[in-house]
């Protein structure tokens, strides 16, 4: 009896309750559709960031592009340009919970709302075997990048989508938090991926009340991510993959399109591999 109490507490705490039913609309082309939201994604002024910036501001999003070393103001001028919505550039180092916590309030204030926000910004692992590394800086700058800036952005926003009644956050993991990657060597980068993962999962129960929480592992895709690796090692990588090759980022940003949209309305708590087929073998 005192664990049925006990559960049922917890259930009316995080809001497990019965929800009214969505209004959807019928066509599945407005299902897609972005006009009306509000999305910011971080790590947008390159690579993966900005072809999801881009394919949201192409599906009638208004657009938050968020940037540290990369400035992204010309890049938002012409998102808005080109699509005819709202895009505004911020700078933000995304190791600082304050900063991060100024910066999503201040665009909130700037917008509106939030109605989509996407975790991306990453850094990858580059010094080989974890034992053979120099030190203790890309250590923490990885779990610091790739693990704990998720963490803030997602406290955050997390606060937003509460007091709003909803909201999807969309994180970007890896394959890496699946498989083990060979030739190359990365414990550190893998671990931080899985990390990410679990952590969606667990927000995903945490939210389910008011939000969805859900990511995408992208395998090996066209970007400057994967630059430090030679030729020879992505030889390799199209060998292992089933698809014999690397993606581009247009054929991933349709996972999350529909992550952001009404689509995806009863998807909490999932991950969409989008890898050519690396981790099905």
């Amino acid at each position: 009896m005192q664990a049925l109490f006990i559960m049922t507490s917890y259930i009316h705490d995080i809001g497990l309750l019965p929800r009214p039913q969505p209004k959807l609309p019928t066509n599945v082309m407005d299902l897609f559709s972005l006009k009306g939201k509000v999305c910011s994604v971080t790590g947008s002024s390159t690579g993966i960031g900005y072809a999801v910036a881009e394919a949201y501001a192409q599906a009638g999003a208004d657009v938050a592009i968020w940037y540290n070393s990369h400035n992204a103001d010309d890049k938002a001028k012409k998102l808005a340009d080109t699509y005819g919505v709202k895009v505004k550039a911020y700078k933000c180092n995304i190791v600082d919970p304050e900063l991060v916590e100024t910066t999503i309030k201040t665009i909130e204030s700037d917008f509106g709302k939030i109605d989509v926000f996407v975790c991306n910004a990453g850094i990858p692992w580059t010094e080989g075997p974890s034992i053979d590394a120099k030190g203790w800086d890309l250590f923490n700058k990885v779990v610091d990048i790739d693990l704990k800036a998720l963490y803030y952005c997602a406290k955050i926003v997390g606060q937003i989508f509460k007091k709003q009644g909803y909201g999807s956050l969309i994180l970007t993991a890896s394959m890496s938090g699946h498989i083990v990657n060979v030739p190359q060597l990365q414990a550190p980068y893998n671990a931080a991926k899985a990390a990410v993962l679990h952590l969606g999962r667990s927000l995903a129960v945490e939210w389910a009340g008011f939000a969805r929480v859900n990511s995408i592992s992208p395998g090996y895709i066209l970007t400057e991510i994967s630059d430090f690796v030679s030729e020879d090692i992505k030889s390799e990588w199209h060998k292992l993959t089933p698809m014999g090759r690397e993606g581009q980022t247009q054929e991933l940003v349709g996972a999350y399109l529909y992550l952001a949209s009404n689509a995806s309305t009863y998807t909490t708590g999932s991950d969409i591999k989008v890898d050519g087929g690396y981790c099905a073998p």
